[in-house]
């Protein structure tokens, strides 16, 4: 018998947990993980720019298991989940509200109109705590981030503002939240309210919008199909703190997996709780042997 302390798992969804990326999957990865997260001693946390109806959406097309926790809306939403039941957690709402007492998420777009890389996407996409655009994927991030911070600032409001590549429709996602709303602060929120210490938890990541906690103090995960330019900043960011142990660049060639999403994630889960290695094994071969 395995013996297994308690592990807080948080993984990014689109290109970490799901391969809607380039990149091949490895055959058994995902149907491991999946077996791995019913362990009892595993609490699953999906943290993704997805609102609920399209994490419920990636559960059901891409069969993953259903998680303990979800942090959606680029942070902006926190659920506790038991039994298909979905709470959102007041306490999260009530932290981040502190920063846009005064401001409609549609003031704030009025305010930015007079930009034209930005669009404005569907109202599905938008709650109280996100306004969120759509940009060229050629767009210069930074100049336009600049250009944003700078008309907010006019107006006295202070916001965090998230650029990311979406690679599939081959464009560039542009979220804006309050300042409090990050990946970040929901996952370390949610380690305080749960109980769950830094060397418990472990974080998986493969974009821009998920460097907040890739170079933060805790453990985390970058997997094999991430950009270049994610995987560049990540490192110097990571060596300028002396904070390179905190980050694990899964190679491929782990139960004959390719480190590519939820292999990715497997492998640095090993990484940082070798005692999981017997249970992955496990997994990966049932999963071979159901194909």
């Amino acid at each position: 018998m395995v013996r297994l302390k308690k592990i807080l798992i948080c993984s990014d969804l689109d290109r970490t947990l799901i391969p809607n990326g380039c990149q091949e999957e490895s055959a058994h990865a995902r149907a491991a993980f999946r077996q791995l997260a019913e362990h009892s001693n595993i609490s699953l946390t999906y943290v993704s720019g997805r609102g609920k109806k399209l994490i419920l959406d990636a559960i059901e097309e891409f069969y993953l298991p259903e998680p303990d926790y979800a942090i959606g809306d680029v942070g902006t939403t926190l659920y506790r989940i038991s039994n298909g039941s979905w709470r959102l957690s007041d306490e999260w709402s009530d932290e981040i509200g502190q920063d846009w007492k005064s401001l409609a998420g549609g003031k704030l777009s009025e305010f930015l109109a007079d930009i034209k890389e930005i669009r404005l996407q569907e109202p599905e996409k938008q709650n109280q705590y996100k306004v969120s655009f759509y940009t060229d994927q050629n767009v210069d991030p930074q100049r336009l981030i600049k250009n944003i911070q700078d008309v907010l600032a006019e107006k006295g409001f202070r916001a965090g503002i998230i650029w990311s590549v979406d690679e599939i429709n081959r464009g560039g996602l542009l979220d804006i939240i309050p300042p409090r709303a990050n990946k970040l602060h929901a996952i370390q929120f949610l380690m305080q309210q749960e109980h769950f210490p830094e060397d418990h938890t472990v974080f998986a990541g493969d974009s821009g919008n998920d460097l907040d906690v890739l170079t933060s103090n805790l453990q985390a995960i970058l997997v094999k199909n991430a950009g270049d330019e994610v995987r560049k900043e990540l490192i110097n960011s990571l060596s300028a703190k002396h904070m390179m142990h905190r980050v694990y660049f899964p190679r491929g060639d782990f139960f004959g997996m390719n480190g590519n999403y939820a292999a990715g994630v497997l492998e640095g889960l090993v990484h940082f709780f070798p005692e999981t290695e017997q249970l992955i094994a496990q997994a990966v071969e049932q999963a071979g042997r159901a194909r």
